[in-house]
């Protein structure tokens, strides 16, 4: 740390400021409503944006459950419109989007709602680029490709995961090489995000084992992505503790509210890290993991973060620390248990290991694989994942550059 006197202070009183003082725009573009029962609210929001016809996009997975009929019965009341999409699945596609598009086109909307996981949102923001700019969904590969304004759209997630309820991205996958395009603008961020933990409570236990390990994945890489602030690291440091606090009870005690509630709150708070930062290597190496071998999203950043965390902490072992404060309050600024200074956090590199242990416990603990073998992958496969992996966006937020030869390091320990 360093002191900067304040102008005119004489050096009597200071402010302390970290080493870097990274520039930030924080422009916060989505309005939050949290709280059990707030679904019930989405007419009353939807009404203040004046808004009278809406096309309700939802996955096949969510029309089975009562989600879409609230929602509806809400948006009746107030007066609204609506008719339903969800002709489409996980990750989904350019071509389900288009198929999105058409329907909203016979439909004409003037407002979207996403109302599912990360897969209902993706196709939710999808839809409203090119319906509302025309075009292909490739048009929009990358930031601030929209030609107009988007139609206003609501969120609600009944997952906490992915955090898109909070972000102006959508993640379209090619149909035939499965890879995914991420498409960015200011424009296409929700106007509105409710926010119901009672929603979660209709997950299936594998969706919230994987969308929670996904979430805990956001916060930490948010925390020493190259783009971090102090905006960034509030969000992904609040987000780590609260998520933290509740995985294993999701895990154990799925219908305990209070502990959906942490983990819905703070996966949407990592969600901001994420608008505001960025992720890393554990996405960059999971990604060709889920289109080379089709293993799930959740599963495969799991299983490579463990070793992501180790390589960041040669470079940010104080930060790793930190976020272990945030899960081990008795651990003291160098790391370790003031009642037992030879615990495992001893020193900020070995909280960096502490951190690792905690994230494969609870991977264990969801039911998923630590290792790559495990799920029927062969070393061989590595240097074929190795090139794709450095094609990932997210790796260039790395805080440690990424190469060849540190992407095969990072497969290769995550293999056995």
């Amino acid at each position: 740390m360093r002191e900067k006197p304040v102008k005119g202070d004489s050096g009597k009183n200071r402010i302390r400021y970290g080493v870097e003082m990274i520039p930030f725009d924080f422009y916060p573009r989505t309005r939050l409503v949290f709280g059990p029962g707030t679904v019930h609210s989405v007419g009353e929001h939807a009404s203040q944006l004046g808004l009278r016809r809406l096309l309700l996009v939802c996955d096949p997975g969510i029309m089975a459950t009562p989600h879409p009929q609230t929602v509806i019965e809400s948006l009746k009341a107030a007066g609204i419109t609506v008719e339903t999409f969800s002709d489409f699945g996980q990750n989904p596609s350019t071509v389900m989007v288009d198929r999105g598009v058409a329907a909203a086109a016979a439909y004409q909307p003037d407002g979207l709602i996403g109302l599912g996981g990360g897969s209902s949102m993706d196709c939710c923001k999808g839809i409203n680029f090119v319906f509302s700019c025309g075009g292909t969904m490739s048009d929009y590969k990358g930031i601030g490709k929209a030609t107009s304004d988007l139609l206003p759209l609501i969120a609600i997630p009944t997952t906490a995961g992915t955090g898109s309820e909070v972000q102006s991205f959508a993640i379209i996958s090619d149909p035939e090489t499965h890879v995914k395009m991420a498409c960015g603008d200011k424009r296409a961020a929700p106007k509105v995000s409710i926010l119901d933990p009672e929603l979660t409570l209709s997950q299936p236990p594998q969706v919230t084992r994987l969308t929670a390990i996904d979430a805990v994945s956001h916060a930490l890489e948010t925390y020493v992505s190259k783009r971090r602030n102090e905006i960034s690291k509030t969000f992904s440091r609040q987000a780590f503790g609260l998520l933290g606090s509740a995985i294993e009870t999701v895990f154990i005690q799925p219908d305990d509210l209070a502990a959906r509630s942490a983990m819905l709150l703070g996966a949407s708070l990592s969600g901001l890290a994420i608008e505001n930062s960025m992720l890393g290597a554990a996405h960059a190496t999971a990604n060709p993991l889920t289109a080379r071998h089709d293993v799930v999203h959740g599963q495969a950043v799991g299983l490579m973060l463990p070793a992501v965390i180790r390589l960041n902490a040669t470079r940010f072992p104080d930060a790793y620390a930190e976020l272990l404060r945030e899960i081990e309050p008795s651990t003291t600024s160098a790391g370790a248990s003031d009642a037992n200074a030879s615990s495992p956090a001893a020193s900020s590199p070995l909280a960096a290991d502490r951190l690792a242990w905690h994230v494969s416990r609870w991977v264990e603990l969801a039911g998923l694989k630590t290792k790559l073998v495990d799920l029927g992958i062969a070393e061989a496969s590595i240097d074929d994942m190795v090139p794709e992996a450095l094609e990932q966006w997210t790796g260039t937020f790395n805080p440690v550059a990424l190469d060849a030869d540190v992407v095969r390091k990072l497969y290769q320990e995550s293999f056995a």
